[in-house]
């Protein structure tokens, strides 16, 4: 699947490595920003009583 993806990726390997790496980080910070905060209301932990 990896090898599928970089053949995606226009141009030569270190046009490709840097595209890579800009597309890990968005996919890092969409999870950050977005997901990890929602899934975050759906946890049980939040509800602890003592």
């Amino acid at each position: 699947m990896y090898r599928a993806l970089w053949n995606l990726l226009p141009g030569p390997v270190p046009v490709k490595a840097l595209l890579a790496l800009a597309i890990a980080v968005g996919v890092f910070f969409l999870l950050m920003d977005v997901v990890f905060p929602w899934v975050s209301t759906l946890m049980p932990y939040s509800d602890v009583a003592v």
